[in-house]
């Protein structure tokens, strides 16, 4: 296997973890935003109130999005495997 095939061999592990992470990290972003805003706007500073909310939010996108990171994996594994002839010289 040569220094070119391992390096696109790693691009596509990336872009495949980031593909699956992207949907929660922008849910928990946009939940955390939002809740940072009405701290600032109710000078609430309680952590508790900024990490259940956001858990909650990150629990549901999990759940929500599971079906479409369970196929995108399944995706990427039968193409990694099905021409595993490349990888082996």
């Amino acid at each position: 296997m040569g220094a070119d095939q391992v390096v696109a061999l790693a691009k596509q592990v990336l872009m495949a973890a980031l593909w699956m992470a992207a949907p929660i990290l922008l849910v928990a972003t946009v939940v955390s935003l939002l809740i940072n805003i009405a701290q600032v706007l109710t000078s609430l500073q309680e952590t508790t109130l900024a990490t259940v909310p956001r858990l909650a939010a990150v629990a549901a996108a999990a759940l929500l999005f599971m079906p479409w990171m369970v196929r995108h994996m399944g995706q990427f594994a039968v193409a990694l495997f099905s021409d595993f002839h490349p990888y082996l010289r």
